[in-house]
């Protein structure tokens, strides 16, 4: 028999990181779902009807890469949002103001899950197509965020609550 079939029937993440516990498993899954979940929303869009925005305004690109920066971090690090993170993670001390460390724990998916939302990076590509979603979902209101505006150049950018749709 080949080495190759030896590697493939043994488990197909059999030998890639031996010297620590990686949930491979789970990632697969997680990545998996994410895809699944993008495609099932881009299905549906295109099945509803909507189309997609020629561009998108410096104003949402603002909103949506400052929203999602600070959504990421408050999921994955906030003392309040503990809670959320508790069943897949253990505390490991405060980390700053309001802010907490805590690390993964557990084996497989639930470690995975873990890692995801102990992670800013990790976890702000999630929030971030969430967001984008509901901008193309509901393209006038941003779902009841502020907007971002400026009257003139003389006059200083301000955050103001989102009128109604953009006509």
């Amino acid at each position: 028999m080949s080495h190759l079939s030896d590697i493939v029937r043994a488990h197909p993440f059999a030998g890639h990181s031996p010297e620590r516990e990686r949930p491979l498993g789970g990632y697969a899954l997680l990545m998996g779902t994410f895809t699944a979940v993008a495609a099932a929303f881009g299905a549906w869009f295109h099945r509803a009807g909507r189309e997609l925005p020629e561009s998108m305004s410096a104003p949402d690109l603002v909103l949506v890469t400052v929203a999602s920066h600070k959504a990421s971090r408050l999921i994955t690090r906030d003392r309040v949002t503990s809670a959320v993170r508790a069943p897949f993670t253990e505390f490991q001390g405060d980390a700053g103001p309001g802010e907490v460390n805590e690390r993964a724990r557990g084996r497989g998916l639930r470690r995975a899950i873990g890692e995801l939302l102990v992670c800013p990076y990790c976890l702000g590509m999630w929030v971030s197509a969430a967001m984008t979603g509901s901008l193309l979902v509901f393209p006038g209101s941003h779902g009841g965020w502020p907007r971002f505006g400026c009257r003139s150049s003389a006059q200083k950018c301000c955050i103001s609550p989102m009128p109604g749709p953009r006509g």
